[in-house]
């Protein structure tokens, strides 16, 4: 007996823990994975396009539809190139930026640009990109005004601008994790390669770039994502171009299966970068 209560009191804190965690773990289980599965589910379904009600039936009819037709591939493929082009956009601009706060900058300084890299993302998704709707104007925008001296024109409205739009939306993201694994990096190792005439280049290559690769995982992960999901950037400074939620946003009111079948792709194409991601082992060095 007193055995079995020592027992029960030497477990007591773990129970507490998993009390604890059991309202998070719930939450995840009902409110994401739950509307996860109804989304793949319904994906199954199709629509009456007479009444418009859905019709628990299970075909692959949506899927067969989405395959074959042309504009969807096209779509698919465009929105992937656009998510791939912010990422490594993103990449090759903070990694610069996030090594001059964490490396060169004085550790005063450091706070003030952290704050300032947060600063963007205080102000409202909406107003950030109708202000580069502005700049973006054909003939009228910022860009254009300045770059018209040298012969170059603004590009205007379409793939260009979404890129370079989602690339300033989340370019934040990618900064941060970057900022965090280059302050862990010790600074003893950068001065012994310099000590052992190593150049800067080789220095970051086989040092700075494999310790940090982690941290550029984990920013890839959020840029990637958010790209890949995104369609009010495409509504407002894409012109024509479309991509896949911007077909989830129009066919969701009006044939919610078909909506919920081209929802599976951006889901399949993280799944599977992060399936990627986790055989390289980078997220276990997070």
């Amino acid at each position: 007996m007193k055995s079995s209560i020592a027992t029960w009191m030497h477990q007591r804190p773990k129970i507490r823990l998993l009390a604890l965690l059991a309202a998070p773990g719930l939450w995840l289980v009902v409110a994401y994975l739950g509307a996860l599965g109804a989304l793949l589910i319904t994906a199954f379904f199709t629509i009456d396009t007479f009444t418009g009600d859905i019709i628990a039936n299970f075909n692959l009819g949506n899927f067969q539809d989405m395959l074959t037709d042309p504009a969807y591939r096209n779509v698919m493929l465009r929105t992937l190139g656009i998510a791939i082009s912010v990422t490594f956009i993103c990449g090759v601009i903070a990694l610069p930026m996030a090594f001059f706060m964490a490396k060169v900058t004085t550790a005063r300084s450091r706070k003030f640009l952290v704050a300032l890299v947060l600063t963007p993302l205080w102000a409202s998704y909406l107003v950030k990109i109708y202000a580069w709707r502005s700049m973006l104007e054909p003939g009228t925008g910022v860009i254009d005004w300045l770059l018209r001296p040298i012969g170059i024109h603004s590009p205007g409205f379409g793939g260009p601008a979404i890129i370079i739009g989602l690339s300033y939306l989340w370019l934040p993201y990618m900064i941060l994790p970057i900022y965090a694994g280059l302050e862990r990096l010790p600074n003893s190792l950068l001065d012994a390669s310099g000590d052992l005439g190593a150049r800067n280049f080789y220095t970051f290559r086989r040092i700075v770039l494999p310790l940090i690769f982690p941290s550029l995982v984990a920013g890839s992960m959020f840029t990637f994502s958010l790209s890949l999901g995104d369609y009010i950037t495409a509504q407002i400074i894409g012109g024509k171009l479309q991509m896949l939620g911007s077909v989830v946003y129009q066919n969701f009111s009006i044939n919610l299966p078909f909506a919920a079948t081209i929802a599976t792709i951006p889901v399949t194409i993280m799944a599977l970068y992060l399936w990627l991601v986790r055989r390289t082992g980078a997220l276990a060095s997070l």
